[in-house]
């Protein structure tokens, strides 16, 4: 019988450079006491984020939703607004608290991104913008959607938070769209600890997005927006900056790592990788395999895994329109792919310090 693992497997493990590199960018802090409200750090690393992901403009918030959230504001949308129900809840909530409705789209059965061949049938009077996806480091058809979105005068806003550093034939994925936002939680490939950012090509988005993210705040005597505050603090900037010096580093390990799960798993009958799209520079931020017909179901392999004290993650499961806060508004029946895949996926451990001997360990409980 195969041994339990002593120390337990997670799907994902934070990247962190080395110690004294971060407490060395530390020390200018408690010199210049200036720890948050774009200081020196902050402004240094959205200038490097801009040339690393080739983007025009681009604002740096506290985290991910926070950007997602006020770009969705800035943007004074109405009515309502198609989107994936295959996705973290982050992408939904920012369209619900910003008092829109989302519609609900469904996903291709290949890389599990919008379907953009059911997006127009669900386009009304009321639609006012598209928010799509890019999952698991899989891009959407960015030309199909913007042709749409044009031929309708529809914004688009990508949810990019698993596509850090990705590009598409060589343009960056923070190009696409009206705005992408970009998480740097501690989970994804690239991280600030917390964190987020918003690409964009309209200069008055940004001078919005810099208000909406100081509280609305114009002046020290005028408040115009109802903002929030969604500031990057001086620490979280400077690990940041930290981590940028090793993100290729980093992954390229996670390349070799899912080059391994692609050697062990594919060919498998009732295993489903996903498509790799060959115009796209990935960024290996997941392993999702889908077992479909498999002689074990996902949950089986998830407890198996889980028994040997390696942890998967059902991801993403549920699907948005089954959530309990939205029971009752929304029927995942309208979208049977996504949660047809909702039911059968399984994200395997992968980051870039994960021992190859483990991934091997778990395509062999996998298949045996």
């Amino acid at each position: 019988m195969r041994e339990k693992l002593e120390k337990p497997v997670a799907v994902t493990r934070s990247s962190l450079p080395p110690l004294e590199e971060y407490v060395e960018m530390l020390k200018p802090l408690w010199d210049s006491a200036w720890l948050t409200n774009m200081g020196d750090y902050h402004e240094e690393f959205r200038r490097q984020l801009m040339e690393y992901l080739k983007a025009e403009h681009l604002e740096l918030f506290v985290n991910g939703h926070m950007a997602l959230e006020l770009a969705v504001q800035a943007l004074e949308l109405t009515g309502e607004v198609i989107t994936t129900p295959f996705s973290f809840a982050s992408t939904t909530h920012a369209i619900v608290r910003n008092g829109l409705t989302p519609v609900f789209c469904d996903i291709n059965s290949y890389d599990y991104t919008l379907d953009v061949s059911l997006i127009e049938r669900l386009i009304t009077e009321k639609t006012s913008a598209i928010v799509p996806v890019h999952v698991y480091g899989n891009l959407c058809d960015v030309e199909a959607i913007q042709e749409i979105a044009d031929r309708h005068h529809l914004k688009v806003i990508y949810d990019a938070a698993h596509t850090f550093g990705e590009e598409l034939d060589g343009q960056g994925v923070a190009g696409f769209g009206d705005v992408s936002m970009f998480s740097f939680h501690a989970t994804k490939v690239f991280h600030s600890i917390e964190g987020g950012a918003v690409s964009y090509r309209d200069l008055r988005m940004g001078e919005r997005l810099y208000q909406l993210k100081n509280f609305g705040i114009m002046d020290s005597e005028t408040v115009e927006y109802v903002g929030a505050n969604g500031k990057m603090n001086e620490f979280q900037a400077a690990m940041g900056l930290c981590n940028l010096r090793h993100v290729d580093v980093e992954i390229e390990k996670r390349k070799k790592l899912a080059a391994r799960y692609q050697e062990r798993l594919s060919g498998v009958r009732g295993i489903r990788l996903c498509r790799r799209n060959p115009r796209v520079k990935m960024n290996y931020a997941y392993m999702p395999v889908v077992f479909d017909g498999y002689k074990k179901n996902r949950d089986q392999i998830f407890h198996e895994l889980a028994r040997h004290n390696i942890h998967a993650r059902k991801y993403f499961y549920p699907c948005i329109n089954s959530y309990a806060c939205y029971r009752g508004r929304f029927d995942e029946h309208e979208t049977p792919v996504a949660a047809g895949i909702s039911r059968q996926v399984l994200t395997l451990p992968l980051y870039a310090d994960l021992d190859p001997a483990v991934v091997d360990m778990v395509c062999d409980i996998i298949l045996e």
